[in-house]
């Protein structure tokens, strides 16, 4: 090489030395790998970065002798500004041919002999390659793990302050421990010694699988929902009984009109053929009232929240059903209502139109009449009197219209 070219060289390998020194010191401050040194791990996380740990050892090893070299070939250069023919062969040695010994952990074993590892020599330029490759292997690694952490760490926290909270409430409810709750602490536990020893072991395709996780998270909001819908309820206990027995009060009401109703029919219509309406349903309802408060005074909240849930489903029940009865006694005699309503509904437009002498209209009427005024009411013979008595007038007033 000539001096030019040595000096060219010398330059080159400078600017390079300085941008792989700031890319080690980089990853060796990297947060993934503070974090991984810091870290107890285990299984496939522990397998890998103990891999990437020697090839990183490896790599500062071999940044020193590539170093070592370069500092010699730049002493050596600095000796005299117009070096003569036997120091720039040398410098043309050092910086192009093969003057950087590679430490023992890159020589592969076919290399190797009985006596130790045989001396190994690579040129600077295949010096940055080798360190190019560990670099990006170690990189790599760390990039992966990082990744695995920055995916899990955060929503497994959230997780287990969830669990914390839970954990709080139901012991503020009733102080006994929750079957669910102790099932989904322990299966965090797990999944945290996974998440922070191992990571890596949740890897998949590329990506990291948090399903594990998500579906704790999910139970888990679920049932801390749950608790805090206790909690409410223990909080604001006196106003929803006070609300579940208004309703209790609304259908001992409506079970005593559908009563009411269902004997009046018994009286007015005749063969109604209707079911007896349910009796004290509301009696009962007020008897669950009382236990709610035996638990109540037993703090079992958690237990009498379900309880609680399943006498407002009941009185909803229970309500439709003594409408329901109400609404058959009624209909009956809301029937003959309308049966009488339209029979006099008639004789009035037979009035209107001249018939209200007539012998067969005055007949049919009177028998419609005795029919649907009569107690008990034979509502279908009423029904029957009242369509002959709609025919007749009809058959009348086209009559009329014939002859006109």
């Amino acid at each position: 090489m000539s001096r030019e070219g040595v000096d060219h060289a010398l330059g080159t390998l400078r600017d390079e030395r300085e941008r792989i020194s700031a890319a080690l010191l980089e990853l060796d401050a990297h947060p993934g790998n503070r974090l991984l040194r810091g870290t107890r791990l285990t299984g496939e996380t522990w397998r890998r970065w103990d891999a990437a740990q020697s090839r990183l050892a490896m790599l500062w090893r071999l940044f020193d002798a590539y170093q070592r070299v370069l500092d010699e070939a730049g002493e050596l250069r600095d000796r005299s500004s117009r070096p003569g023919a036997a120091t720039l062969v040398e410098l043309s040695g050092l910086l192009s041919g093969l003057s950087v010994e590679v430490p023992d952990g890159e020589i592969p074993l076919e290399a190797r002999t009985l006596l130790g590892p045989q001396e190994r020599r690579v040129t600077l330029d295949e010096a940055v390659g080798m360190m190019s490759d560990s670099y990006e292997f170690v990189a790599g690694e760390i990039a992966a793990v990082d990744a695995a952490w920055t995916a899990l760490l955060q929503p497994l926290e959230e997780a287990e302050e969830s669990w914390r909270e839970a954990a709080r409430l139901a012991h503020s409810l009733d102080g006994t421990r929750h079957p669910e709750l102790d099932r989904l602490g322990r299966e965090l536990t797990a999944l945290g010694r996974i998440v922070r020893t191992d990571p890596l072991a949740l890897a998949r395709d590329g990506g990291t699988d948090t399903s594990r996780l998500d579906r704790v998270r999910s139970v888990l909001e679920q049932l801390r929902g749950e608790l805090a819908g206790v909690a409410r309820l223990r909080d604001r206990y006196e106003e929803q009984i006070a609300d579940i027995t208004a309703s209790i009060v609304e259908v001992e009401e409506v079970e005593r009109r559908a009563r009411e109703a269902y004997a009046t029919v018994l009286l007015k219509i005749e063969s109604p053929m209707l079911p007896e309406p349910s009796q004290d349903l509301g009696a009962g309802l007020r008897h669950r009232v009382a236990a709610l408060e035996r638990l109540r005074e037993a703090g079992r909240w958690v237990e009498m929240a379900g309880r609680v849930a399943e006498l407002e489903r009941a009185t909803s029940d229970t309500l439709e059903r003594a409408q329901g009865d109400l609404r058959l006694s009624a209909g009956l005699l809301e029937r003959r209502g309308e049966l009488r309503g339209r029979l006099e509904a008639y004789r009035a437009k037979a009035a209107r139109l001249g018939l209200a002498e007539d012998e067969t209209l005055t007949l049919l009427y009177g028998q419609a009449r005795d029919v649907l005024w009569t107690a008990p009411c034979d509502l279908r013979g009423g029904t029957v009197a009242v369509a002959e008595y709609q025919r007749a007038i009809k058959a009348c007033e086209s009559e009329t219209g014939t002859r006109r």
